[in-house]
């Protein structure tokens, strides 16, 4: 007994700060016990639901074992074998009812929401369609009523339904903005799911791929940005408007023959890849290269928006292994240097 007991006395400590390092980990803006819109609010009052009533049947189990425990302990002294009973029929009864009970009151709200969060608003005109294509390791958004397609942060208005058709261009991905909605998981083939969600109020919302897909799926991030309705309207203008290419020969043509052979740009290149326009605007870049101000850099993946890109071109595989990008060896210097710079002040005014 004391041998069990030192060994307790010894696990606990080792428990306690176990579960105060693991509470520090992930972000807060990437949980779902913090929603920030109405899909998210009700898949989180289901997850209350669940483990109200879990936590119901854990205590009453426990309480029961441990009055068992006490009450029918052998006493010290007593070498007699107890008395054996068949089963208590009334308790069978009740015991089996109970569960029944506590089913049926988490099966009602679950099938409700189910059926509720399913729905199709791709016909509804007063949403904004998205269609969502994963690639490994980065997010395409299109938006086939505005003729828009962007990549890594997509823009919505705030209090207006947005209707998603997820698929993906290699292999299965799943698309999870924690604080707005559940995951939903992107395809392959002519498979495609539908979700829908809304941000009641502005911000950026962190995103992720759910669903292990390589060698760089933790890093397979994206930012869904909620502005104002008018500020919508101005960004679906501003992002269609045309772009001109670089005003240093050189580095324009650079640029067309190694950039938008995969990359488009405005009106110019091939849409193989994640479409720059209004590059500069976006919260990062690669999805995981942070851009922040000169000296506000608290992180290891922030940087300027300058550094950043340059960091970006310069050895994308250095910062996510995996992906199809082939690194810019053959840029020169200051070809590498102009790219970004060009890139770094492709902004959208319309916040």
């Amino acid at each position: 007994m004391m041998k069990r007991w030192q060994f307790v006395k010894r696990l606990a400590p080792l428990m306690a700060i176990m579960v105060l390092v693991l509470s520090a980990c992930g972000r807060e803006d990437l949980s779902a016990l913090n929603p920030q819109g109405p899909v998210a609010e009700e898949q989180l009052g289901l997850m209350k639901l669940s483990i109200t009533i879990m936590s119901f049947v854990v205590v009453v189990v426990f309480a029961l074992s441990l009055y068992i425990i006490i009450r029918y302990r052998r006493r010290k002294g007593d070498k007699t074998i107890p008395e054996q009973v068949e089963g208590n029929h009334k308790l069978e009864i009740i015991w089996t009812v109970i569960p029944i009970i506590l089913l049926v009151i988490l099966a009602v709200p679950t099938v409700q929401s189910v059926f509720n969060l399913s729905k199709d608003y791709s016909n509804d005109p007063d949403a904004v369609k998205v269609i969502v294509t994963s690639h490994q390791y980065w997010w395409e958004f299109e938006y086939p009523e505005l003729g828009i397609k962007t990549a890594q942060e997509l823009v919505i208005p705030t209090g207006k339904t947005i209707a998603v058709e997820t698929k993906t261009a290699d292999v299965l991905h799943s698309f999870w903005i924690p604080a707005l909605a559940g995951k939903i998981d992107t395809n392959p083939g002519s498979n495609t799911n539908h979700m829908y969600f809304s941000a009641p109020k502005e911000g950026v919302y962190q995103g992720k791929c759910a669903e292990l897909c390589g060698p760089s799926h933790g890093l397979m991030d994206f930012k869904v940005k909620a502005v104002n309705p008018s500020s919508f309207d101005r960004w679906t203008a501003a992002i269609q408007e045309p772009v001109a290419l670089p005003s240093d020969p050189a580095v324009a043509e650079a640029f067309q023959s190694k950039c938008l052979t995969c990359h488009a740009i405005g009106d110019s290149g091939m849409d193989l890849y994640p479409n720059l326009t209004g590059i500069a605007s976006r919260e990062s870049v690669g999805g995981i290269l942070i851009n922040v101000e000169a000296g506000e850099q608290k992180y290891k993946h922030e940087d300027t928006l300058y550094n950043n890109l340059y960091k970006w071109i310069k050895n994308p595989e250095k910062h996510k292994p995996g992906n199809k990008m082939a690194n810019a060896y053959d840029l020169t210097d200051k070809e590498l240097e102009g790219i970004a710079e060009y890139l770094s002040q492709m902004t959208l005014d319309y916040e």
